[in-house]
């Protein structure tokens, strides 16, 4: 009988998990270094911190999709697999930086963004747009037109939109790595500040 017991606990475990499990939230992050925790510790970083914070808010899953040096294109082209493969519901994308700082078209970035968001959408997914801004190295016209992709893409499908992803951090230099791009450890939280307003009416 004792053997018996033994061989259905495991089973009885899982069937007793599964409500748990078939209500769990997955919110996938699609980002490039700023997400990937580029330059600390993988703990450190805001996508743990956040799932950090959900852990107490109820049943979450937080997949971190993010690749160091990823851009718009690189994202969209990862995108249909990581749809099928985590079913999300919640996609928060954090792409553009690196088109930015690339000087990429800035008609291709809305392109690529705006399809990021339809594929989300048409799996069901509801979509949180992390706003960015880069230095006027090609300009203070590429430079406007790049930060208003993100406010003008906010409206056009009707977005939760961060307006700027590193709100406090950028002019803060103690808070910056050596290379006046990437966040220190000391400024994940202040990301997350910057994140959780507008994620939560989503959870």
């Amino acid at each position: 009988m004792l053997t018996g017991l033994r061989r259905t606990l495991p089973l009885l475990i899982t069937l007793l998990c599964l409500p748990a499990l078939a209500s769990a939230k997955t919110l996938l992050i699609l980002g490039d270094s700023l997400s990937a925790a580029y330059g600390i510790k993988e703990h450190q970083g805001w996508v743990q911190l956040l799932r950090d914070s959900l852990a107490d808010q109820g049943q979450y899953r937080v997949i971190n999709a993010s690749v160091s040096g990823e851009t718009s294109g690189g994202g969209l082209a990862r995108l249909p697999t990581l749809l099928e493969t985590h079913r999300p519901d919640i996609v928060v994308v954090e792409l553009g930086g690196n088109d930015g700082l690339r000087g990429h078209p800035i008609k291709l970035l809305g392109k690529n963004l705006s399809g990021i968001v339809t594929l989300c959408r048409q799996q069901g997914a509801q979509v949180l747009l992390l706003g960015m801004r880069i230095p006027p190295n090609y300009g203070a016209r590429y430079t406007d037109r790049f930060t208003a992709v993100y406010g003008d893409l906010a409206i056009k499908h009707q977005l939760p939109l961060v307006p700027f992803f590193l709100d406090q951090i950028a002019t803060r230099p103690e808070w910056m790595q050596a290379d006046g791009i990437h966040p220190k450890a000391e400024a994940q939280a202040q990301i997350l500040e910057n994140v959780m307003p507008h994620l939560q009416p989503l959870l």
